[in-house]
């Protein structure tokens, strides 16, 4: 644990926030047309009983973004809000109960361009020095809470691809969920965990075609 009550482990991510650039996380798109709406994410790291660990959660099949997707905590950014941190607090504390007094905010990354909602996307980083079981605070917008171990997002055998109807193809984790992890959320994990180093050489060549979600 630092001085600054991080812990050790951490402090590689926070020192690559302040170089990492927004086409290293996502090449595709990576500069923000000036129409996109502001939005933030929290990337809420703890350390559980299972070791370090990110909390993810489940998207409701009914919401009109990204439905069914497992996703950081976050959302659109009200006039309110004093800068992306404000709103990925906030939004964590709307969406799940996170405790905004309980996290440390230690940067953010690159605000990143996500086309389907065009949203401008701003990833928080934070470290929870109370982790605690959390639930859906409404389960119109989440239905499921994942406290993921860091050591099971990186298993191999938890790694492989997905392809969309559309032909699109990119990262995916199993985290225990009828739906993988996949899209914005897998991308920015995969690439961020490869220039951290901490990535274990898994087969990209293993594709799973993606669940359908239930009629809404």
């Amino acid at each position: 644990m630092t001085a600054d009550g991080l812990p050790d482990w951490l402090r590689p991510l926070e020192e690559l926030a302040a170089s990492v650039d927004a086409g290293q996380l996502s090449p595709n798109f990576p500069s923000v047309p000036p129409d996109a709406r502001p939005a933030a994410v929290l990337m809420l790291f703890s350390e559980g009983e299972a070791g370090p660990e990110l909390l993810l959660t489940e998207r409701a099949a009914t919401m009109r973004n990204h439905p069914g997707q497992i996703a950081f905590p976050g959302g659109k950014s009200d006039p309110e809000d004093a800068d992306a941190a404000a709103t990925a607090l906030r939004e964590a504390q709307e969406e799940v109960g996170v405790d905004p007094g309980t996290v440390e905010v230690f940067g953010t990354l690159p605000t990143l361009w996500l086309p389907p909602s065009n949203f401008a996307v701003t990833p928080v980083l934070g470290f929870w020095r109370e982790p605690k079981p959390l639930g859906p605070v409404s389960d119109q917008e989440v239905v499921t809470v994942i406290h993921q171990p860091i050591r099971s997002l990186v298993d191999p055998l938890n790694r492989f691809s997905v392809r969309h109807t559309s032909g699109w193809m990119g990262p995916a984790f199993e985290v225990g969920t009828p739906m993988p992890l996949w899209g914005f959320t897998a991308g920015v994990i995969s690439r961020l965990f490869e220039r951290l180093g901490w990535e274990q050489p898994w087969d990209d060549s293993v594709t799973r075609p993606l669940p359908e979600l239930p009629s809404r």
